[in-house]
């Protein structure tokens, strides 16, 4: 005598359901992905003035005290006016490796990024570290202000006396590594004024 199995048994199980369940599960998970842009598609790098690109934001290399000074920080209080020094009077300077934003006045971009990058002391004081953060922090402020599209300079590659090749790494990583945590940020220039300090972001990107 045949036995006949219970409705719910082993023989009733629903292989169609189940695929069906498994497909949708993992085309959420491949548009997710898809989703995630692929952080060196959206760094460029130029060679340009900072102070003429129209973006949301461009990064100054600030000193201490944001009250300007040489290089592409004092390019940038002349290209944006007055305005600019007396809004950075009221913001009590930034420490090293620290961001803070004004409005750009003057400028084709919405704002201005201040963050102080370390001077080079042979690299054992964390200017490493520092330097990480400058990167970190600038973008980081970007996202929470709804900044989409920033450009940096050089940081601490001047008068502050970074090695070009070192400087360069850290920058481009710490962008990577940030841009592979967000879909938030469109682009991110590097600006930058020379052609060895170009050729070493070349090689990197």
């Amino acid at each position: 005598m045949t036995r006949k199995r219970a409705p719910g048994g082993p023989s009733s199980f629903d292989h169609s359901c189940f695929y069906s369940s498994f497909v949708i599960r993992a085309s959420s998970l491949l548009a997710e992905i898809v989703k995630k842009k692929d952080p060196d598609s959206m760094i460029e790098i130029v060679r340009s003035d900072i102070t003429a690109l129209d973006v949301d934001a461009i990064v100054n290399a600030a000193n201490t005290t944001l009250l300007g000074g040489g290089g592409v920080d004092g390019a940038i209080h002349r290209a944006a006016g007055p305005e600019l020094l007396a809004e950075c009077r009221t913001l009590g300077g930034c420490q090293p490796g620290a961001a803070k934003l004004t409005r750009g006045y003057r400028l084709p971009a919405r704002f201005v990024i201040h963050t102080v990058g370390p001077v080079w002391m042979g690299g054992k004081r964390g200017e490493s570290q520092t330097l990480a953060n400058c990167y970190r922090n600038s973008l980081q402020l970007a996202i929470e202000k709804g900044i989409k599209t920033i450009a940096f300079p050089a940081i601490s590659c001047g008068a502050y006396g970074y090695p070009i090749s070192e400087a360069t790494q850290i920058a481009v990583e710490t962008t990577r590594e940030f841009l592979a945590t967000t879909d938030k940020m469109d682009k991110v220039i590097f600006v930058l004024w020379s052609e060895d300090i170009y050729e070493a972001y070349r090689r990197l990107l």
